[in-house]
């Protein structure tokens, strides 16, 4: 081959690799980026950080980007001041927004969890643990008015407790730090999500005794939501959203433990794969992800019983107004 032809093809070469990256950095710029901040961050989560790491949000032209609100009341702040389109967070919030008469409230239009995800912690081992023990105690149990507090008195109360006669519950510790505060010393039990609790399991700083989402039962717990006017100018937005969030929970079904504590280990690089294993068949055992988005009128019921059960709610949100199926019966067909 020539001089002239070895140069000709190298130019043809060097175009077409050219040609694939400006193709791929093209692809990358029309992903439209979506702030979306979660109550906190926690393996209970698994099917949305699968749709994160496996690209099913890129599929649709999405690319999340991911904050951790610390709490629901700051999840809605950040969807009110238009700091993120999206918000994931338990109902309860959107029912105290309505009810406040907002004009622009806040819609949930998809459903993640449908139990609470938290696991009652105790100072010793316990394999024999009973409600009653609980007599005479002090537990940790977040924000007062946050779904996973009331779900915990809820639990509690059923076991025919009475809160603040034999059983003190404090909702004075902000979510983030209830770790903490337990193992400085503070209350003879904490309601925690995972991996929080095994970690502490695991530095022999306190024992899962009990599972507050077994106990409570079915409820919309954790769920997608945005603001009515958002929602009206984007509908292609959150449906594309709902779509890959649905991929994300039919891949978790499909794969077996490994598979999934592999999916999610970027989200937690400092939690050992065993322990995600065991976590993860933790949640599964408590059919914490069923493939289904919808949030049902049952289950919004069942979540303001709760919620008037803990003296927190005055007048019930209309299911109408504060949740709409629509988007994710089009991502199930």
């Amino acid at each position: 081959m020539s001089k002239l032809l070895r140069k000709i093809s190298f130019v043809l070469i060097l175009m077409v690799v050219l040609s694939f990256g400006l193709v791929g950095c093209q692809k990358n710029s029309e992903l439209q980026t979506i702030r979306l901040v979660e109550v906190t961050h926690s393996l209970f989560y698994t099917p949305q950080y699968v749709a994160i790491n496996q690209g099913f949000f890129e599929e649709e032209g999405l690319k999340i980007e991911l904050l951790n609100g610390k709490g629901a009341d700051k999840v809605m702040t950040s969807l009110l001041s238009d700091e993120a389109e999206i918000g994931f967070m338990g109902p309860e919030a959107s029912v105290y927004v309505y009810n406040q008469g907002r004009d622009n409230y806040v819609i949930n239009f998809a459903q993640l969890t449908q139990r609470d995800g938290s696991f009652l912690v105790g100072r010793e081992k316990d394999d024999n643990f009973t409600f009653d023990k609980l007599k005479g105690k002090t537990v940790i149990g977040g924000r007062k008015g946050g779904m996973p507090e009331m779900t915990l008195e809820y639990v509690i109360k059923n076991h025919g407790l009475e809160i603040g006669r034999d059983v003190d519950v404090r909702t004075d510790i902000q979510f983030d730090v209830m770790a903490g505060a337990f193992v400085a010393g503070e209350g003879d039990y904490v309601a925690l999500f995972e991996p929080v609790a095994a970690t502490l399991e695991k530095e022999g700083k306190g024992y899962v005794v009990a599972s507050i989402g077994e106990e409570g039962g079915y409820l919309p717990y954790t769920c997608y939501s945005a603001t009515k006017e958002y929602i009206e100018k984007n509908p292609d937005i959150i449906q594309k959203f709902t779509n890959a969030i649905y991929k994300g929970m039919v891949w978790v079904q499909e794969h077996n433990s490994e598979e999934i504590a592999d999916a999610v280990m970027p989200q937690f690089p400092d939690t050992d794969k065993d322990v995600l294993i065991s976590l993860i068949e933790r949640y599964r055992d408590q059919d914490s992800w069923k493939p289904d988005l919808i949030i049902t009128e049952e289950g919004l019921d069942h979540m303001m019983n709760i919620m008037e059960l803990a003296g927190e709610l005055d007048q019930r949100a209309d299911y109408n107004k504060i949740v709409t199926t629509e988007f994710a019966k089009k991502a199930m067909k």
